[in-house]
């Protein structure tokens, strides 16, 4: 959970007391904004600064509300708990805005996250239709991807089996599933190499064309042991790598989305 699509997990130290806070990094477009920072410590005040990131224009301050709302719960609503909250503007599909939060306390202040901002990102909606199955073949390449691996270790006789079976279910997760979700998400099936520098879709099809060796490689050779390991490494330096690392971006002076690490 370290990728910029999950809240970042930041702490700050006020008046003796430690508070934690996740920060919001992603958001739906159609969806409020809400940066909400938990505070059952009734004197806790706080006031967020935000800017179109990449975008030379002056920070806006607006002043955190304190409401009531209700802790996330499996099934209906949570605890009532008290929170500082306020709504960032809305961005078109890959836009960002960067933040960062001043809270205060028995007139002490301290800053979170002033000198390393941080960055949501605004995505379109994507159907539970299409994302469930995204992330179920995903999940389900990466365990039978790991038997496939240690049953050439141990020199099975069902490597071949597993080894199909995980092609098959990576390239429906990953480059028929995966590009779906990125068209309703961001407007664009592929982002990665020929066309842009996406890690998520080149570390997915580059990790794809190792199954595929080691598929074609076992028909040939049943016995052999090596490149069903190799892939299985490749898989697992795949999913080490942060989901969404050098996704889509939208470039505000040309209104175009680019894609790749950039500074």
């Amino acid at each position: 959970m370290t990728g910029p699509t999950y809240p970042k997990k930041v702490s700050a130290v006020l008046a003796g007391q430690e508070y934690n806070f996740k920060l919001l990094r992603s958001n739906e477009i159609g969806t409020p904004c809400d940066i909400n920072l938990d505070a059952e410590d009734s004197d806790l005040e706080a006031t967020i600064y935000f800017k179109r990131y990449k975008v030379d224009e002056p920070w806006k301050e607006v002043k955190m509300q304190r409401k009531t709302s209700h802790k996330k719960a499996f099934f209906g609503e949570g605890d009532k708990t008290e929170i500082l909250t306020a709504t960032l503007p809305e961005q078109p599909s890959a836009g960002k805005v960067e933040y960062h939060i001043d809270i205060y306390k028995n007139n002490q202040k301290t800053s979170i996250a002033a000198d390393d901002p941080v960055v949501v990102r605004f995505k379109g909606f994507v159907p539970r239709s299409v994302l469930i199955p995204h992330v179920l073949f995903m999940i389900l390449s990466l365990f039978i991807g790991t038997r496939a691996g240690i049953e050439a270790i141990f020199k099975g006789d069902k490597t071949f089996k597993f080894t199909r079976i995980t092609l098959i279910a990576f390239g429906i997760g990953g480059l028929i599933l995966g590009p779906i979700v990125q068209k309703y998400a961001f407007g664009e099936l592929w982002t990665g190499w020929p066309f842009g520098g996406d890690w998520t879709d080149n570390k997915t099809i580059f990790a794809w064309l190792f199954w595929l060796v080691a598929f074609f490689v076992l028909r040939k050779k049943p016995k052999n042991r090596i490149w069903p390991v190799i892939a299985m490494l490749v898989l697992f330096a795949m999913y080490m790598i942060p989901h969404s690392m050098g996704g889509s971006e939208l470039d505000n002076e040309t209104g175009k989305i680019e894609t790749g690490v950039r500074e």
